[in-house]
């Protein structure tokens, strides 16, 4: 079988892998209801709950320590076991906008590090990066469908919508991995957030485990690190293959061979492998143009090469 599309296959088996990505006998698949109408009754839904909702703020208070998800209570009593005041929930998370499957949606996000966006912690995820993470997710009325007890890594391009308009928002822990006596591994000023998506950018009607169809689902994460992706091994990062900057990685199709630039290991179809376009050979092709017409050689089919090295 031709390597590149041996490539292709392995790129696509892993895609479907990661967090918030169920086995195929775990879904169940509805038919799709309207998004817009849907959007309408979850937004609303979403609304209430934090309109009603409270979490234990005044537990945050020492801005130099690492809290954990499972610091974060969120509860219906507007004060905690010690009578300390807890905040309602729509009083500071922030609202966002985005567009996915051709509707707009809102979603919420709640922020407990936020000096990260001052200037400290580590770079914020591309959106098709690797990323190790911590979570726990939940329903709005307190079920827990899915919870790590390790951090474990994903690929953001295999997760939920809503995960990957999130945690590129985060930044990354400034400094670690630690290892402790106890064989554990610690990060320090990592983002530490909560996030409440419409079941739009879930799972909307083919949810896994036992998630009710066309569920808002809420998880409380810890983000510690990020690596940047190259799914086709062609010597250009993921995130750069998208080319009309849209985050969308399959829309990309640079030699309109219906392959996705993201899995194509010959992005202008000229014969010449990607990665052999590299001619100053300093592992980024993306800066090479023989003919000075502003686009990269990888790019461009009538480029003229005498260097490459053709396979």
């Amino acid at each position: 079988m031709n390597s590149k599309y041996i490539t292709i296959l392995i790129v696509i088996l892993f895609a479907t892998l990661g967090a918030c990505t169920p086995d195929d006998t775990d879904v169940v698949i509805v038919p799709a209801r309207d998004r817009g109408e849907q959007q309408i009754v979850d937004n609303d839904s979403l609304l209430d709950y934090l309109q009603t909702h409270y979490y234990n703020k005044s537990f945050f208070s020492d801005s130099s320590a690492d809290y954990t998800k499972e610091d974060i209570i969120i509860s219906e009593s507007p004060t905690d076991g010690d009578g300390n005041p807890n905040e309602l929930l729509i009083n500071d998370v922030v609202t966002y906008t985005t567009s996915y499957q051709s509707q707009v949606y809102e979603y919420y996000v709640l922020d407990l590090n936020p000096a990260l966006f001052d200037g400290d912690g580590g770079p914020k995820p591309n959106f098709t990066d690797d990323v190790s993470i911590s979570y726990t997710g939940f329903e709005q009325d307190g079920d827990v469908f899915d919870s790590t007890v390790n951090p474990i890594t994903l690929d953001l391009i295999g997760v939920i919508p809503g995960w990957r308009d999130v945690i590129q928002d985060f930044k990354t822990a400034e400094s670690g991995p630690v290892i402790n006596e106890d064989g554990t591994v610690s990060y320090s000023n990592y983002g530490l957030g909560v996030m409440f998506l419409p079941s739009g950018l879930a799972y909307f009607n083919s949810p896994p485990y036992t998630i009710p169809t066309y569920s808002n689902l809420i998880f409380k994460f810890e983000l510690y690190t990020s690596e940047p992706n190259d799914h086709d091994g062609d010597g250009v990062y993921t995130h750069l293959e998208d080319l009309d900057g849209n985050e969308n990685i399959t829309d990309d199709d640079t030699d309109g061979d219906e392959i996705p630039n993201y899995i194509d290991i010959d992005d202008d179809g000229d014969g010449v492998l990607t990665i052999y376009e590299d001619l100053d050979n300093d592992g980024d092709p993306t800066n090479d143009d023989s003919d000075m017409d502003g686009i990269p050689n990888y790019l461009d089919e009538d480029s003229t090469e005498s260097n490459q090295i053709d396979s």
